[in-house]
């Protein structure tokens, strides 16, 4: 799983390794697996949470709490919003925020590693199996082919 994503490059490589290990076992697992369970995990997939939303789920409740108890307990509960929103924006410029660390140390992945282990389970699932092969000329047909496949 060689992909660049600038959560990835901003984490120590041995939590990027065991992230990737534990998706590959996974997905070798799968081979073995009946498709109703290959399928079950891919839909598994669709609703796991990814980097973008545990981080904007988390500032967004830390920081609207900060201004509701600093209008109506202590003013000086604003400081949450003070701190937690300028993490988001350095995330969004950077790539990188203090949480980042102890989030991929828990397992979060970014939506990138989680499509990949996606992709891999449809692919092992058989549902590229009936694109085309491109030798006559029909690498249009077999490129559609193949975007309809990833989509579903």
């Amino acid at each position: 799983m060689k992909m660049k994503d600038r959560v990835r490059a901003h984490t120590a490589k041995d939590v990027n390794d065991k992230i990737e290990e534990k998706t590959e076992r996974r997905v070798l697992q799968a081979a073995s697996a009946p498709e109703r369970t290959i399928s079950r995990r891919i839909d598994e997939l669709e609703q796991e949470w990814d980097m973008e939303r545990y981080l904007e789920t988390n500032a967004s409740a830390l920081a609207f709490s900060g201004v509701i108890l600093g209008l109506f307990v202590n003013k000086k509960f604003l400081a949450i919003p003070a701190i937690v929103l300028p993490f988001l924006f350095q995330h969004a410029v950077q790539g990188w925020c203090p949480p980042i660390p102890l989030l991929r140390r828990i397992g979060i992945r970014t939506r990138k590693e989680i499509d990949a282990e996606k992709f891999a389970l449809k692919a092992v699932r058989g549902d590229f199996d009936n694109l085309p092969i491109a030798n006559n000329g029909d690498s249009v047909r077999r490129a559609r082919l193949a975007w309809e496949a990833a989509k579903a």
